[in-house]
């Protein structure tokens, strides 16, 4: 499937600061748009039904489910996480940039139904830094905390398969990274004939 608009999925283990980084490239990216993911967990903090996730009971999502209404849907750290087929279509067809906030299974499942998709993994510095950002945000329990640094081994492990690595040491500079490979992204010629179709025409470009 081809359509105008670009397509980056971003993944990473708890705590890398993949949300954090998103977030601070659509403020200063008005091009892109965050799709809303749908997720059977409670909502954390200041969260928001419709900002952050969908937030569905299980029934419900498991009813999306045998309906076909997801692109991509797994199980992380025992919630159920689903990405919306007709909001990711409507967006990329009308020349919008989409941008996903998934766990890796998801980002490779997209990857096969859109070749064109731009996946992204971020890393932490080190596996010591990554516990202590788990520690400071002050969310969950250490038996949770050691279970996410459990997932995060296997979740680290799938980085090889991205096509984009960015190392979250030092914030400003991921948030430079990302934006980078976002631009770099819409100038490839590929992405360039799908967007500007009517100027490659005029210039009997294929």
């Amino acid at each position: 499937m081809e359509f105008p608009g670009n397509l980056f999925v971003v993944a990473a283990p708890s705590g890398a600061g993949k949300s954090s980084l998103v977030k601070s490239l659509l403020e200063i990216d008005h091009l892109l748009v965050l799709s809303v993911s749908h997720t059977t967990r409670a909502p954390r903090g200041q969260e928001q039904q419709g900002r952050e996730y969908h937030f569905v009971d299980e029934a419900t999502f498991r009813a999306k489910i045998a309906r076909d209404e997801f692109f991509e849907w797994a199980q992380v750290h025992g919630c159920l996480y689903g990405t919306s087929r007709a909001a990711i279509e409507q967006d990329l067809h009308r020349g919008q940039d989409v941008m996903l906030e998934i766990d890796w299974q998801g980002a490779l499942q997209i990857k096969r139904l859109f070749p064109h998709a731009v996946l992204i993994f971020v890393l932490p510095p080190s596996w010591d830094e990554l516990q202590q950002r788990l520690q400071r945000r002050g969310e969950d329990p250490p038996e949770v905390i050691q279970r996410r640094m459990a997932n995060a081994r296997v979740e680290v492990a799938q980085a090889r398969h991205f096509d984009f690595v960015i190392i979250n040491a030092l914030f400003e500079a991921a948030v430079f990274d990302l934006k980078t490979i976002v631009h770099s992204q819409r100038l490839k010629y590929s992405a360039q004939r799908r967007t500007k179709p009517a100027v490659f025409s005029a210039l009997d470009l294929d």
